[in-house]
């Protein structure tokens, strides 16, 4: 299975890495309507995705993650269309000079190839990372969750009906549908066909490539995601910053996970905000400060600071200043998002400057984390490490940079060592 998936890929990428720009942009938009077109069988088929979930007695997060509607499949259809305008990465020279020798030499960018994407749950990454994938000349070979397949098979037949339609080797974008887990660790180590793999999914996902992974990967990690009230805080959209952050769709990654509050914030306005997170039925595991004053709450375990819940469930730490809430920060982050809420322009700064993860926000929802929000049109993933690439992936991710140097039957002069 796997040597004949490789070499169609192999031989696919040879093929998208000529197409032009006007050739991809009109392929893209023929998968974006071909979704649209399909929406009943897709729907169809994640139907039975959704009854099998129902025996895998998976989290009311995971399985909102897993469900496709008919709004969602036009939002998707949508995120294609956002990638048409997009600079095409392929080519462009991001720097040049002339040497003394008088060679030209042009840094220009190229596609890694074929692609290898891992990812858990959510089946519109199957069109958000083929189309990307395609755009930036490279062929993509896909392995999504157990519980999703009858889902993403459907959505590649749509993408393939484009491809076929525009005359374009359908097998730029291949699907691996087995079910077992031996197969994702034999995927993990093809390094004869694939080039690259980009993992979206939670730390056992992670952890499994980590141990297992040949291929070069980039590290999609957890997402233990942090927002900081400081004392100064803009109290008109505290609370509505902090809801939006962990209820507006608690499976993702750049769902608020632990919130911490100066203890002058927790003072003035924290029984209203733990009163707002309870009326949106959040779970919460709190400190001691918060313990004592309101009763029939769970005390906080480093278990709970160190956990992604992927839920309605919420840590929350009381701390005396900046630097309390930056060493908690450092103690337990992922290296994914982190957020302040602050006029103070020392405070934002520090901490900025304190933290290293992919994304700091200030004043802003930590769920902007996202490659549609950060104007990409879609991402492939959000890199937590910091090789190639960090923070949410567009195009430019999917492409490396080489040297094309031109002279004019230049040769190297041979100088004496004596």
């Amino acid at each position: 299975m796997f040597k004949e998936i490789g070499e169609k890929a192999i031989a696919a990428s040879k093929e998208i890495n000529q197409l032009n720009s006007d050739v991809k942009n009109n392929l893209i938009k023929d998968m974006s309507e071909q979704l649209i077109e399909d929406t009943d069988l897709i729907l169809k088929a994640n139907k039975k995705d959704l009854d099998n979930a129902e025996d895998l007695d998976l989290s009311s997060a995971l399985v909102d993650r897993l469900t496709l509607t008919k709004e969602r499949i036009e939002g998707m259809s949508n995120g294609l269309k956002k990638i048409i305008p997009l600079n095409d990465p392929v080519g462009e020279v991001t720097k040049s000079w002339t040497t003394d020798d008088g060679l030209k030499i042009n840094k220009v960018r190229s596609p890694f190839g074929v692609i290898g994407i891992i990812y858990e749950a959510r089946p519109n990454v199957t069109s958000d990372v083929s189309a990307l994938c395609i755009k930036s000349g490279n062929a993509a070979v896909l392995k999504g969750s157990s519980y999703c397949v009858d889902s993403n098979s459907e959505i590649l037949n749509s993408l393939q009906k484009s491809l076929e339609k525009n005359k374009i080797n359908k097998n730029a974008i291949q699907l691996i549908k087995s079910k077992e887990r031996e197969d994702a660790i034999k995927f993990m180590k093809l390094t004869e066909y694939i080039d690259l793999i980009v993992p979206r999914g939670g730390k056992g996902l992670i952890d499994t490539l980590v141990e297992n992974a040949k291929v070069p990967f980039i590290l999609d990690g957890d997402g233990n995601v942090h927002l900081y009230v400081h004392e100064d805080a803009n109290t008109e959209y505290v609370i509505d910053i902090i809801i939006n952050s962990k209820v507006q769709r608690p499976g993702v990654c750049n769902a608020l996970e632990t919130l911490i509050l100066n203890k002058s914030i927790y003072q003035k306005m924290g029984k209203e905000i733990i009163n707002e997170l309870l009326k949106n039925e959040v779970e919460l595991f709190v400190d001691e400060v918060i313990a004592n004053d309101i009763s029939d709450l769970e005390i906080a375990k480093d278990e709970h600071y160190m956990t992604e819940f992927h839920d309605l469930k919420l840590a929350i730490k009381i701390v005396d200043d900046l630097d309390q809430a930056i060493h908690h920060i450092q103690q337990y982050s992922s290296g994914h998002t982190e957020a302040i809420l602050t006029e103070s322009e020392e405070a934002k700064n520090k901490f900025s400057k304190s933290l290293d993860s992919s994304v700091i926000f200030i004043n802003a929802s930590t769920r902007f984390t996202d490659g549609e929000m950060f104007g990409f049109g879609a991402e492939v993933g959000i890199s937590t490490q910091k090789l190639h690439v960090r923070g949410p992936m567009g195009l430019e991710s999917l492409t490396n940079e080489r040297y094309v140097v031109e002279g004019s039957g230049t040769i190297r002069q041979w100088i004496s060592m004596i």
